[in-house]
């Protein structure tokens, strides 16, 4: 059953003709079963995954990477390398897949990675993910990691880096933090998912100011970094930030990594009052990549007024990316 579902799946997943939407339904059940299966039908969905790699959807080949880097398997670590050392490839797979390796933690990455850190004439978002990356698998290798005391998340994912150190920090110390460019990346990242964590679930008493702190991140100088706000704030759906992500949307000059990530963001935010309209405003922009986000945001939308248990094609299937 599961290898004729793989097969099914794959189908779905590859095929230009298949709607967007239901693209990524195939996707994300794609990755449950990557996570969720006996090693073989693990191996094979990660195999049907990366095999849309072929398609000329910059979104769906990073969604693609994004999802690779979040099965824990070192199946997905070959299609991950070819994608970052491929230069014709849209900049922001590269970078999804140096941060999918990232993810995956494994120190035999670490050559591939610094050579992109590196490398001469790189994208930014590359060379910055690169390097966030580096410091990952190095953190999870290290003693030091053993001894920290991290709070327990109330998300599933593997993310760029892992919350600060469980402490007293309050959410201003940690907002500092955030925007404080003399520190690396990575630690401004740490500050990032810590204060995450300090917004969920959404009545906490510093949910909102946490989700005020996050959204002073999209004045950064880094795209990659006002990316990965918008990201953050997609995973907490917490209303209090669709003022920040919607003038992020609006903005056409900022980065279409950046805006495609708060379209998708808002999707997560669909019920709310407003948020499609806003979506729909920008059903025809002209960077491809936020047309395609808007899409998959409006099906997210629906979904989210449903009460779908799960963004999957498959019932029974595990939640998006």
């Amino acid at each position: 059953m599961t290898t004729d579902t793989i097969t099914s799946l794959r189908s779905s997943l590859c095929s230009e003709e298949t709607p967007l939407p239901v693209r990524f339904r195939a996707l994300f059940s794609l990755k449950h079963l990557a996570q969720n299966s006996d090693p073989s039908s693990a191996v094979a969905a990660i195999e049907a995954i990366a095999a849309a790699f072929s398609s000329p959807s910059a979104l769906l080949k990073h969604e693609l990477a994004y999802c690779l880097g979040q099965t824990r398997n070192e199946a997905a670590i070959p299609p991950l390398r070819g994608v970052l050392s491929d230069l014709k490839e849209d900049p922001m797979c590269r970078h999804e897949a140096a941060e999918a390796l990232g993810a995956l933690g494994h120190a035999q990455n670490l050559e591939l990675l610094k050579e992109f850190r590196d490398r001469e004439g790189e994208v930014a978002a590359v060379k910055e993910t690169c390097e966030i990356a580096i410091d990952r698998i190095e953190w999870e290798n290290s003693e030091a990691r053993k001894k920290e005391k991290l709070r327990q998340s109330d998300f599933a994912s593997i993310d760029p880096a892992p919350p600060m150190p469980q402490s007293e920090k309050s959410v201003e110390e940690l907002g500092k933090e955030l925007m404080d460019t003399s520190l690396p990346l990575f630690l401004r990242y740490r500050a990032m998912f810590a204060l995450r964590d300090m917004a969920s679930p959404p009545d906490l008493p510093t949910a909102v100011p946490a989700v005020l702190e996050l959204a002073k991140g999209f004045a950064d100088a880094s795209e990659l970094f006002r990316h990965e706000i918008a990201f953050v704030f997609g995973q907490l759906s917490h209303p209090a930030s669709i003022p920040a992500l919607t003038a992020a949307l609006s903005n056409l000059n900022e980065a279409s990594m950046v805006r495609h990530e708060a379209a998708e963001a808002l999707g997560s935010l669909g019920e709310e009052e407003g948020v499609e309209a806003t979506l729909k405003a920008f059903l025809h922009d002209k960077e491809k990549v936020v047309r395609e986000s808007v899409i998959v945001a409006l099906d997210m939308a629906e979904y989210e007024k449903g009460g779908e248990t799960e963004y999957a094609l498959i019932p029974q299937v595990g939640a998006s990316a």
